[in-house]
């Protein structure tokens, strides 16, 4: 088996507009296509950064709570590489999304910081 690359990031939000506004308007994600599936009853919505990567959105009726703190057990969180994390922390800030204190990786040096969205979900950005 040989992996090419990661195809996409799939999201389950549980209010689906909210989340769709998040990840076009504070992150910067385009949308691509949007389905709405009756038989489900489910968006779901596919939003490419650079047009790099896909971010699959999806809304699902009464979808369990998820326990999603950076050190939870499972997928840890989605990272995005930025250039200047401390003005990205600032617009954050601005944008009035939750976000933790800037820190440095004692691996690497780098600066790196952890927000979330509008479910809680656990992001990152590290400075590249």
């Amino acid at each position: 088996m040989e992996l090419k690359r990661v195809h996409h990031i799939a999201i389950i939000a549980s209010d689906y507009e909210a989340s769709k506004r998040f990840y076009q308007d504070v992150l910067g994600c385009e949308l691509l296509t949007e389905v709405y599936r009756a038989e489900r009853d489910s968006w779901m919505g596919d939003l490419a950064l650079n047009g790099e990567y896909l971010i699959e959105l999806f809304s699902f009726p009464d979808s369990p709570a998820r326990v999603s703190g950076p050190e939870a057990l499972g997928l840890r969180h989605l990272a995005f590489a930025v250039d200047d994390v401390d003005a990205c922390h600032a617009e954050l800030v601005g944008k009035q999304v939750r976000v933790e204190d800037v820190r440095v990786d004692p691996h690497t040096g780098r600066k790196m910081l952890f927000f979330f969205d509008p479910d809680g979900l656990p992001l990152e950005l590290y400075e590249a």
